[in-house]
């Protein structure tokens, strides 16, 4: 009961309320955005799992998405006896108590269509499951065919009576199996995305879930079917069980699939299933790996997860340990226990636990953001030999591994208190990377760039695109001095205040029930400053391109002015 009505609670704020994400203010338990270049913006795990590369933002529409679903149910609406008639086949449906009462349905009856034909399916494979009636009493009913071609689906004729051998007994089992372990076929086999859309609510929870998982596995991203998937999911009153969660999560993050009040569902019914899971730890890997992936920031959940893993340490594997660790530095989550994670949890890891350097150098630059890392785990990754080692993994080494290492690098210089360990050598290969933004971002950079042009003197006023040669880079660079009087860069000035603009785009920070920059976004925040830079954060949802040249420039003239006033 308490899960469910976290859930209410979820699904009302989601569907209407908007986070705000402003560039005013920076708190240290909220930290606005980081550039992310490269493999900062990978998922939680980027040599296992790789969503796509552009995320859709999707806005809450209310009661006008519920109202479009609910049309969905109708065949044709605007066909009134045509929609009576489909009813009283959805009430004859539900009523029918044995196999014949099913099927006498389809017998002289116009109205019947696709969707019906699914729903006895549904219903004659459950029954079957639960040894409520047999294959044999329907498989060769010609009803029952002529339901199968209806659906795209062949179901030959089998031999019948006793003569039947057990090879074709289990092909006739194989056969109505199908219809409950490939529901994708069935759905997508009907028709279009948009008619298969129509028939989701007409089947069980959990064959829901199979058809997300499956478009997953075929790297399917059908809009239409999703929504309806993800509507039909989110309004069951059914919880789903760790393994349903799991799939569900995995497919959204697979098919880089946003949807706050699917994900406010799964996340409730997490939160109820994961006390009874205390045998493995691999389901649980899933769903903070598909968190991390989708940027979903819950810290009800993300807590509840870190619970179990204190809980049940000894039957974790590493790699799932190491999930939580990357996931919840991406989503900026540091624990109420914080403490005890690292005693317990942080030293429960070694180096020899992973089989690709890479995942260790992935652990240590997560330990980074969370605050976690010691020493000795920088320098197990900045010492000389460490790149020597990573160039024997399978990927070698990748522009993400040399943009953490300069991250890294950086951290040991700027934040690591007393560190006396080894650093990057200046001719580092580390430092041969090529790092650019994509390309709907670049608009945004483009669009500010546009606007520093118009408000700055001349083009020796600012600089972009600069290598801070910390693992991204900065937008743009200008200096100012105490009279808020633009100054050239060409100059130099001791006294100058330096100004690091960063525009801070969709994927920079994390989204969910507790939005907030992610944990990139932290730590280039805290090297910039570090590095004697006041940083300006350019979010998208304050700074656009469609808005008009003037209105950009003032933005910017504002925020330059409250940097000269702050000083």
């Amino acid at each position: 009961m308490l899960g469910l009505q976290r859930f209410a609670g979820s699904f009302v704020s989601q569907l209407y309320r908007r986070a705000a994400y402003s560039s005013n203010v920076r708190t240290a338990g909220v930290p606005l955005a980081t550039t992310t270049t490269g493999g900062h913006s990978d998922a939680a795990e980027p040599e296992a799992r790789t969503p796509a590369v552009e995320t859709v933002a999707r806005k809450p529409r209310g009661n006008m998405v519920a109202a479009a679903f609910e049309s969905l149910k109708n065949d044709n609406p605007k066909d009134d006896s045509k929609s009576l008639a489909s009813s009283k086949i959805d009430e004859r449906i539900i009523n029918a108590k044995t196999v014949n009462g099913l099927l006498a349905i389809t017998e002289n009856n116009n109205a019947f269509s696709r969707k019906h034909a699914l729903r006895i399916v549904s219903i004659l494979a459950e029954w079957s499951t639960l040894d409520r009636v047999k294959i044999s009493e329907f498989e060769n009913d010609t009803r029952f065919l002529r339901i199968c071609r209806m659906l795209g689906r062949t179901v030959p004729k089998s031999n019948s009576g006793n003569g039947k051998t057990l090879a074709e007994s289990n092909g006739s089992a194989k056969r109505i199996s199908g219809f409950r372990t490939d529901d994708l076929n069935t759905v997508l086999g009907v028709a279009g995305d948009d008619e298969a859309a129509k028939l989701i609510a007409s089947i069980s929870l959990p064959q829901m879930v199979k058809v997300m998982s499956t478009l997953a596995q075929r790297k399917r991203r059908s809009t239409p079917l999703l929504r309806s998937l993800a509507f039909n999911i989110s309004s069951s009153s059914e919880a789903l069980d760790l393994k349903q969660s799991a799939d569900v999560l995995y497919a959204m993050s697979t098919l880089n699939f946003q949807d706050s009040v699917l994900g406010a569902k799964v996340c409730a019914d997490v939160q109820t299933a994961l006390p009874k899971n205390v045998e493995k730890s691999a389901v649980v890997g899933s769903i903070i790996t598909s968190l991390g992936i989708l940027r979903y920031r819950d810290l009800d959940i993300l807590e509840s997860l870190t619970q179990w893993f204190l809980k049940n340490s000894e039957i974790c594997r590493p790699q799932d340990l190491s999930a939580y660790f990357l996931t919840s530095a991406l989503l900026n989550f540091k624990s109420g226990q914080l403490e005890e994670v690292s005693n317990k949890l942080v030293k429960s890891i070694v180096r020899e636990d992973f089989t690709k350097q890479s995942e260790w150098l992935s652990f240590v630059w997560s330990l980074t953001m969370l605050g976690l890392v010691e020493h000795k785990h920088l320098a197990s990754v900045l010492s000389a030999d460490f790149l020597e080692t990573l160039k024997k993994d399978k990927a070698g080494v990748t522009a993400t591994s040399k943009m953490r290492l300069l991250n890294l690098n950086s951290y040991a210089q700027l934040l690591a208190t007393d560190y006396k360990g080894p650093l990057l050598s200046a001719d580092s290969p580390a430092y041969q990377v090529l790092m650019a933004h994509p390309k709907a971002k670049q608009v945004l950079v483009n669009g500010m760039l546009d606007a520093l042009k118009s408000l700055l003197p001349a083009s020796n006023h600012f600089q972009s695109a600069l290598d801070s040669k910390m693992g991204f880079l900065i937008d743009a660079l200008c200096h100012f001095d105490a009279n808020r009087n633009p100054l050239p860069l060409d100059k130099e000035n001791p006294n100058a205040i330096r100004v690091a603009l960063m525009v801070i785009d969709f994927h920079d920070i994390c989204h969910g029930t507790h939005r907030s920059g992610s944990g990139v976004t932290n730590l280039t925040f805290d090297l910039l400053e570090k590095s004697g830079y006041h940083v300006i954060p350019v979010p998208y949802n304050e700074f656009s391109t469609s808005d008009k040249l003037l209105k950009r420039v003032q933005y910017l003239e504002a925020k330059f002015k409250a940097i000269a006033s702050s000083k």
